[in-house]
């Protein structure tokens, strides 16, 4: 019987999405038929390893989320100890989570992407980088964490009033109007494409994780062209990236009539998208009639190291 450690929590602002992720991930694994340890990444990285040598598992199930769980950091840790594990290798991983650096991948790959720049914030505070309306994000974090939108009318200055524990440097982005839509990829394959309809306000980490704030409408009611689209571009990203084992586009579909009628712009890749109740990729996998326990099966099947 194959031994798979979930490795979950962590240090980073998306913990405990991580620690119900990996919660979800253990249950469905010991349903499909392996022998399964959970581990807490904590703050020790000695302790870490320990523990890793200790439980010897087979396989590593990547349950973490944010900074030290997908930016590479632990694929190099695993990459050290030989140990395989799910989801995209140590560089792929920090590309992606970098979003200033994927984003010049994808203007490579020939993928449309919200004009933006990486700036201190305070060349941000000191006037409008760009009309408004625009977005202020962390540049190397996930679930919407710390997303802002700025918009015409704003008296308050972006970051006046609000606890930002998330570095100097953010990447401001032209706001796209329309719709939010996400697309997940397995192997080489593009999933389904859901849209996101929050009850109110946008996308952001509350919507996202809370039940009942956003209708998910699976498969999207898009024109076809579109939905074909997204899918397009969102192989075309994770081949960009270089990913490997599941990952999800997220995208914003301008069909408001103004800035690009009808255009589908790529805002990220997350190459480690969340397992909860709520996350988009088992509720794609079930859509295409894969259950859960064989979603993280062939996860766990396909694990490996960096070459």
């Amino acid at each position: 019987m194959k031994r798979v450690t979930v490795l979950m929590g962590g240090l980073s602002a998306e913990r405990e999405v991580s620690l119900a992720s990996g919660a979800n991930c253990a249950s469905a694994l010991k349903e499909a038929g392996y022998a399964v340890e959970t581990l807490d990444a904590g703050t020790d990285l000695g302790h870490l390893i320990a523990q890793l040598q200790q439980q010897k598992p087979d396989v590593v199930f990547n349950a973490l989320h944010g900074r030290y769980g997908e930016d590479g950091n632990i694929q190099g840790v695993l990459n050290l100890l030989k140990i395989p594990y799910t989801h995209s290798g140590l560089m792929a991983s920090s590309i992606a989570m970098d979003k200033t650096m994927a984003k010049r991948l994808f203007t490579d790959a020939g993928l449309r992407v919200p004009e933006g720049k990486l700036l201190s914030r305070a060349e941000v505070m000191a006037g409008d980088p760009m009309p408004r309306p625009y977005v202020v994000k962390p540049y190397n974090e996930g679930s919407s964490v710390g997303v802002n939108i700025i918009r015409p009318g704003d008296n308050a200055k972006p970051f006046a009033g609000i606890d930002w524990p998330y570095g100097e440097f953010v990447l401001v982005e032209r706001f796209i109007p329309g719709r939010e839509l996400t697309c997940g990829i397995m192997g080489d394959e593009a999933m389904a494409v859901t849209e996101l309809r929050p009850k109110s306000g946008f996308y952001d980490y509350a919507n996202k994780y809370t039940e009942g704030f956003t209708e998910h409408l699976i498969p999207a009611p898009l024109p076809a062209d579109v939905y074909a689209e997204c899918q397009r571009m969102a192989v075309a990203a994770y081949k960009a990236v270089g990913c490997r084992g599941v990952a999800r586009c997220d995208f914003r579909y301008d069909d408001t009539g103004t800035g690009g009628v009808g255009e589908v712009y790529l805002l990220e890749i997350n190459t480690q998208p969340g397992f909860t109740a709520l996350s988009l990729v088992p509720e794609m996998a079930r859509h295409a009639g894969i259950p859960y326990p064989k979603l993280v099966s062939w996860m766990v099947e396909r694990a490996q190291c960096d070459v």
